[in-house]
């Protein structure tokens, strides 16, 4: 099954069980974040990616261009372990990891969870590719990827046990769009996925498709 019908039978779930008044400010938090036409602002095809270094769960520094140094780089960005939307691309990644690697390009996710936190995310989702974290969204920033949490939502998430500032280990409420990229050896970006709507994801398939496309 694809990621988008698993987005896509978990959206259905979620309508048919949650509150519809939780439901209509989740639908206008994303619809007003949407106007804003943030994304605009974000990296995109064409574009060279910042050189960054962040921690893996095992508190060991990973660096982008030592890794492009061996191939390309899809560098994926999702909110958090606690995000179902994230868990399933997450785990969707992980199921197209070994073509990614025959391929000749690492994968790498990306969070503003603290190390512990994305620990947890990768062994909840027996993932096998790298974990990096980000706290305080630097890295996230210079990818033009940062947004506040609605207010309206912020209620809601603490309700459902969501704590970001524990998750994250700051107070910002800052989190990042979705986004994935695939980054050659150059480190030009040649594909790029953003988007404001937390629920759409990048299909991994098409991220396989454009390494095909690519002179390793």
């Amino acid at each position: 099954m694809s990621l988008q019908a698993q987005i896509a039978e978990y959206e259905k779930q979620k309508n048919a069980t949650a509150p519809k008044d939780v439901l209509n400010v989740m639908a206008l938090a994303t619809s007003d974040l949407m106007a804003t036409g943030i994304s605009s602002d974000a990296l995109q095809v064409g574009d060279y990616a910042p050189d960054f270094s962040l921690p893996n769960v095992h508190g060991e520094l990973v660096t982008l261009a030592e890794m492009l140094a061996h191939g390309p780089v899809v560098l994926n960005f999702y909110r958090g372990g606690w995000c179902p939307y994230c868990n399933y691309e997450l785990r969707a990644f992980e199921e197209v990891l070994e073509r990614i690697e025959d391929l000749g390009a690492q994968l790498v996710a990306v969070s503003p969870e603290t190390p512990d936190n994305s620990l947890t995310t990768k062994d909840k989702n027996e993932l096998s590719y790298a974990v990096l974290s980000d706290v305080g969204n630097n890295v996230t920033n210079d990818y033009g990827l940062v947004f506040s949490l609605d207010e309206r939502l912020r209620p809601i998430y603490d309700q459902s046990g969501v704590d970001l500032p524990a998750f994250n280990g700051d107070n910002t409420f800052n989190l990042p769009m979705p986004a994935t990229y695939v980054i050659n050896q150059s480190g030009q970006i040649v594909y790029a996925f953003v988007s404001e709507d937390y629920t759409k994801r990048s299909e991994p398939s098409e991220v396989v498709k454009i390494l095909t496309t690519l002179d390793n």
